[in-house]
């Protein structure tokens, strides 16, 4: 049996608690749902908590909405939602309003935009460069644009604890259309400096698409200010939208009519109901939408952003350094003894909102976290234990529980009992 605690003898205890009290945040960890007090859950880098403004108004939703109006919501709120809540989620990513729609998921957005940032380049450029930090499925749909396209897709090895930003200028050259990154990474949480890179595949001419999807929510992002061309990202980790929520891409203003989206649908057509068999696309930014959005999940998001909106992403970012700092060096006077290095940046300017612990036994100790101490992480393979970090509903004194419930479980030799455990999700 693990001890649960609370920890008062153990250092860092009062620590904990003084950060607590002068968490200028503190009141939002209230607008979550939380039905168990004895769980810490670590993993909102992976899906965010529901909000109870989201639990009110889905039902709204459901029973006005599609129950009493039926398919005339259609035209009292659903045809431009996606527009709507995409002006909101400008706010929070320094872009113009008409510069953002929610649309389809992450992977889908990606392809869209690569493809015809990719077909709209000069002759000579063929190459799309990202690096071997990037989400893999990101990976996947770059090559496949590549291919698709008789174009090469270069993949920069980096290291966190060098220069990445570096590694990728020196590797862009006339030779490339576009530079494609996740400006956090998703294991070690690395988070690169948007304007120098965006600046420096400018300087050859290359557009630039971020996936923001470990960022957006986190930390402060200013598109506009930065210079970036593309970008898109997910609404159901620190944006609190859900699981499976749809997605968001943003284009600069002046690529929105020099760019054609390569999967033409209907809700991208200027006459969506005229039908034509020819596809003529709107102007701004909905000429990038593909299908029709499932409007429960889309609805969902809002209440997520309105919070992010209400706290602001400078006390966010604030929070979240604090928070990570204090679990680096818990992590390092109580689990480093025992073997879980941290594995993330130490620079807190180019470290995101997860801290990863790396060590062999990494799954079955994840699993016996879960298990065993009430602790919820997640796991990424081969060694990676990540611990998210959302401010609006982590506290302090989760950290140093959480911390001391990993210590006894490796100490005890607990989790040895999950040796070839097995999970689809991990």
């Amino acid at each position: 049996m693990i001890d649960l605690g609370p920890f008062p003898d153990q250092p860092g205890y009062d620590e904990a608690r003084s950060l607590d009290e002068a968490d200028p945040l503190r009141f939002f960890r209230d607008r979550f749902v939380i039905t168990d007090p004895d769980l810490i859950y670590l993993d909102g880098n992976s899906l965010g908590r529901l909000p109870k403004a989201t639990s009110e108004l889905l039902p709204r939703v459901v029973d006005r909405e599609w129950g009493d109006r039926v398919i005339r919501s259609w035209n009292d709120e659903w045809w431009d939602l996606q527009l709507r809540l995409g002006d909101k989620l400008a706010g929070i990513l320094g872009a113009g309003p008409g510069e953002v729609i929610v649309s389809d998921s992450t992977s889908v957005n990606l392809y869209k935009l690569a493809l015809a940032a990719v077909e709209s380049a000069g002759p000579g450029r063929s190459r799309i460069v990202t690096d071997d930090m990037n989400f893999p499925t990101d990976v996947y749909v770059l090559d496949g644009v590549a291919r698709s396209s008789g174009g090469e897709l270069v993949v920069v090895p980096v290291d966190p604890e060098s220069d990445p930003d570096a590694a990728i200028a020196a590797a862009v050259d006339k030779r490339t259309a576009l530079v494609s990154l996740s400006h956090t990474s998703f294991k070690s949480g690395y988070t690169y400096d948007m304007a120098a890179v965006t600046g420096a595949a400018h300087e050859v001419g290359a557009l630039v698409l971020w996936d923001c999807s470990h960022s957006v929510g986190a930390l402060p992002i200013d598109l506009e200010a930065c210079g970036v061309d593309l970008a898109v990202g997910c609404t159901y980790k620190y944006l609190n939208g859900g699981p499976g929520s749809p997605a968001w891409l943003y284009a600069r203003r002046p690529h929105q009519e020099r760019l054609a989206n390569p999967i033409p649908a209907w809700w991208g057509h200027a006459e969506p109901f005229a039908f034509d068999l020819g596809f003529r696309p709107v102007d701004g930014i909905r000429r990038f939408h593909t299908g029709t959005m499932p409007i429960l999940s889309l609805a969902a998001i809002e209440p997520g952003i309105d919070i992010v909106i209400e706290a602001g992403t400078e006390l966010i970012r604030a929070k979240s350094l604090a928070l990570s700092d204090f679990l680096i060096a818990q992590a390092d006077e109580h689990l480093a003894p025992l073997g879980l290095e941290v594995a993330s940046p130490r620079r807190p300017e180019v470290r995101g909102s997860h801290v990863s612990l790396a060590n062999q036994d990494a799954w079955p100790i994840t699993k016996a976290m879960i298990e065993l101490a009430q602790v919820i992480p997640d796991f990424r393979t081969p060694d990676n234990i990540r611990l998210g970090l959302a401010p609006l509903y982590t506290e302090f004194l989760d950290i140093h529980t959480a911390v001391h419930r990993i210590r006894a479980l490796v100490e005890s030799r607990a989790y040895l009992a999950y040796i070839g455990a097995t999970a689809v999700v991990t």
